[in-house]
């Protein structure tokens, strides 16, 4: 039986052929996602959903590379599709705190931007300089002289009057002064005073008529300087617009089918005419700035805020937004302070990553999604409305952080939600919207099925990536990347899907050929890559096997013993993981306490565990109590273990340990153990076979290999072998073994090197095999236990 469950070398490992393989540098170009049918379909299917609801939710581990792979894909499939339109946000000249957004076509932007610049420059160019032209100046004085000759022929009337009463009238500037007059002269104060009474009196008399003259003859003065600044207004305005109507030809006919455009260029002409009045009329207060100044402040009027103008010929956008806080994500207002005061206006409106994935995808991560406030909501918000609102998130704690309310912009996106599995049930159970906004699930898969196609597809994205980087892979280099993925997958018959891993070996040993001027990287850079890893993480693992091999551990790898064996376990700190052996022992005493786990009753024991140790009183009772009743006290410990312990991959080794203790049948310490089992005694499949079996060939080969070391795994984890070489190469030459068994039986015969008894028709064993006698002593003992209990009865 031992030569039969002997594992051959050839079974430890994967042999990969990669004779019909080509490395070539345009290799792989044409499937970004590898391996990942299901997923890369379902991506495909979201894709071409244009109906609302039909965003993405990318389910795996991390790891798996899902966003590099996922932006590569959609980068492929965006190269064919239409750019989006840009959008840019105007001053809107009827309420200035609620700017207006304009569509473009894709690529027009800039071109705008140019247009609206030169006709800024135009402008300067034009005024004020048409406002000192020949003809303006004639019709402005023709204006102004018809109100002055009203207003002269009403002072001729006064003056008329003023001088049959003896009265002079005086002008200074716009006032009306009167003096007395006499003799044909005017006369001063002092000849005023010498003048009689009476003769003062009357002049007092007649100024006062002269005023209330003058109120009269003027009193529809404020009419005809009303009719005069009118009458310049309008004469400004066909002046400015006469002007203007030139520089706008080009434009109207350029933009006449962009309905946006056409829209912003008239409500510009409107503006102008208070805009020039106000900055570029000679005498206003800009006049004494130079043309930058004016420039600038006209820039801030009427060039447009581009928020985003895709090249036409750019496909659709792919973004990924790394930090999805609100404002990253919708945008936000930025302020200038203006002597203490914050101000804005719809320049300083930044986009975010909606808008720049517009008519696009957008990619995001789901935890970080959730982590910040507000931004979950908005996000529903926006998808389900169907636009983009730039708005504070904060508003609605009542603390008004708003100056600006931006016309809200469509939204057309496709959202990609990167997440773990427990975040897509999580948001599944919590928020009932979540299936509405997010009905397609690609599902990506831990491993990858090895076919002809997956290992030339990892094979090229391997190649492909050494390219990239400088280097070529060679076959060998290749092949030892595709047993080390099939190693981290633990299967025989899958790749594992975290290629990044794959890749960051490949960057490594790309470090390792560049130290040995080597043009490729190769099988042996590889090796040095892995080696070197596994160096640099292995400080306690390597402190762990000093420990075994001065003692400080207790871990026996010859001889026999009763009630101990050597189980083997992973050890997992921190990042790294490594295997260890365990030395597990057991008693067995009368009584009826039952089977004892020590981990268990100190708390160190996890619930799995626990769970192992309890299948061993179900085994007992199937295979050996079925005449009498289970009675046994055992102690089952997992020695110098201080830390918790999970998992049932113990529970082959404690029951043989238990079995041996039971029957004082000694194990053979050369060999390990690991496994789970079930009640009927069939040996279950465990996790980290590799580990576990290179960490006992650690410590053997170390105290020095003979032909007897071995390692008992479960028939079921053959599949999943994939050691070292110097494993193999041990076995190979006949000093380490490895047996693969299915029952308990096929175990405790290699432990033991005794017949373990198969029962017969009658339902007994043969004397002297291990079951027999174990048999016979859970009798004496049951019998022991019903002799206290008619001694108690008495």
């Amino acid at each position: 039986m031992p030569t039969r469950l002997k594992l051959l070398p050839e079974s430890l490992k994967l042999t990969i052929d990669l004779a019909d393989f080509e490395i070539n540098a345009a290799t792989n170009r044409q499937n970004n996602i590898l391996g990942q049918p299901r997923a890369q379909s379902a991506l495909e299917f979201g894709v071409a959903m244009t109906n609302p609801g039909y965003n993405v939710f990318v389910m795996g581990e991390p790891g798996l590379g899902r966003l590099s792979m996922i932006t590569s894909h959609l980068h492929e499939l965006s190269k064919n599709l239409p750019a989006p339109a840009a959008y840019a946000y105007v001053d809107n000249f009827a309420n200035q705190r609620e700017p207006l957004a304009i569509q473009l076509p894709a690529g027009q932007g800039q071109h705008f931007c140019n247009d609206i610049e030169s006709l800024i420059d135009n402008l300067l160019d034009t005024f004020p300089a048409v406002f000192e032209s020949p003809s303006y100046q004639q019709k402005k004085s023709a204006i102004e002289r018809t109100f002055n000759q009203a207003y002269n022929s009403a002072i001729d009337l006064v003056e008329k009057r003023a001088r049959s009463l003896n009265v002079a009238v005086f002008r200074e500037n716009e006032g009306i002064t009167f003096a007395p007059f006499k003799n044909n002269k005017s006369l001063d104060e002092d000849q005023f005073a010498e003048l009689p009474q009476v003769e003062r009196d009357a002049f007092h008399q007649h100024v006062e008529e002269l005023e209330e003259y003058l109120s009269n003859v003027l009193l529809d003065l404020p009419q005809w300087r009303r009719a005069m600044v009118e009458k310049i207004k309008q004469l400004d305005y066909d002046t400015i617009q006469l002007a203007i109507a030139p520089l706008f030809l080009a434009l109207d006919d350029k933009y006449q089918y962009i309905t946006d455009i056409c829209a912003y260029l008239a409500e510009i002409k409107k503006n102008l005419n208070n805009t020039i009045a106000d900055y570029l009329v000679p005498a206003r207060a800009l006049e004494s700035s130079n043309n930058s100044n004016k420039r600038s402040t006209l820039i801030e009027l009427y060039a447009p805020n581009f928020l985003v103008d895709h090249q036409q010929d750019s496909g659709a956008p792919v973004i990924y937004e790394p930090h999805p806080t609100y404002q990253n994500l919708f945008g936000r207002i930025e302020y200038l302070s203006d002597q203490g005061t914050l101000v804005t206006n719809y320049r300083r409106i930044c986009p975010g990553s909606l808008h720049k994935a517009n008519g696009g995808y957008l990619i995001l991560d789901a935890e970080k999604l959730l982590t910040y406030p507000f931004v979950w909501d908005g996000i529903k918000r926006a998808l389900q409305a169907g636009y983009i609102e730039i708005e504070s998130p904060y508003s609605d704690l009542s603390i008004n952080t708003v100056t600006l309310k931006p016309q809200n912009i469509p939204l057309n996106i496709k959202i990609i939600l990167i997440g773990s599995r427990d975040i897509y049930y999580l948001l599944e159970e919590l928020d009932s919207e979540f299936n509405e906004i997010f009905k397609v699930l690609a599902d990506f898969d831990s491993y990858i099925p090895i076919s002809t196609e997956s290992t030339h597809q990892f094979a090229s994205l391997m190649s492909k990536y050494a390219l990239d980087s400088g280097k070529q892979l060679t076959k060998a280099a290749i092949q030892r990347l595709i047993e080390h993925s099939c190693r981290l997958s633990e299967n025989q018959h899958q790749l594992s899907a975290h290629i990044n891993d794959s890749l960051d070996i490949v960057s490594e040993a790309h470090l390792f050929s560049r130290q040995t001027n080597s043009q490729l990287v190769d099988k042996p850079h590889i090796e040095q890559a892995l080696a070197a890893r596994e160096h640099r993480n292995g400080r306690i693992s390597q402190m762990v096997l000093e420990e075994m091999l001065d003692g400080t551990i207790l871990i026996d790898t010859e001889g026999e013993a009763v009630g101990k064996i050597n189980g083997l376990t992973i050890l997992e700190i921190g990042g790294s993981s490594f295997g260890a052996p365990a030395r597990i022992t057991a008693t067995v005493y009368p009584g009826s306490r039952g089977i004892v786990d020590i981990e268990g009753e100190a708390e160190l024991g996890q619930s799995i565990h626990s769970k192992g140790v309890m299948i061993l009183t179900g085994y007992l009772g199937h295979c050996y109590a079925q005449q009498f009743p289970l009675a046994i006290s055992a102690s089952i410990a997992i020695e110098q273990s201080y830390g918790y312990i999970d998992g049932d991959s113990a529970s082959l080794a404690e029951l043989c340990c238990l079995i041996s203790a039971l029957t004082r049948t000694p194990i053979k310490q050369f060999f390990a153990v690991t496994g789970s089992i079930n009640q009927y005694g069939e040996v279950q499949a465990i996790g980290g076979v590799n580990q576990k079996i290179e960490g006992f060939f650690r410590l053997c080969h170390a105290r020095g290999l003979s032909n007897n070391h071995a390692v008992i795994i479960p028939a079921a984890n053959k599949r999943n072998l994939m050691l070292k070489q110097e494993v193999i190469d041990a076995v190979e030459q006949g000093f380490f073994s490895i047996y693969a068994v299915a029952t308990v039986d096929e175990t405790l015969a290699l432990l033991t090197g005794k017949t373990v008894g198969m029962i017969d028709t009658e339902g007994n064993y043969p004397e002297d095999s291990i079951n027999f006698k174990a048999i016979s002593r859970l009798k004496e003992i049951s019998d022991l236990a019903a002799d206290d209990d008619k001694e108690d009865g008495l």
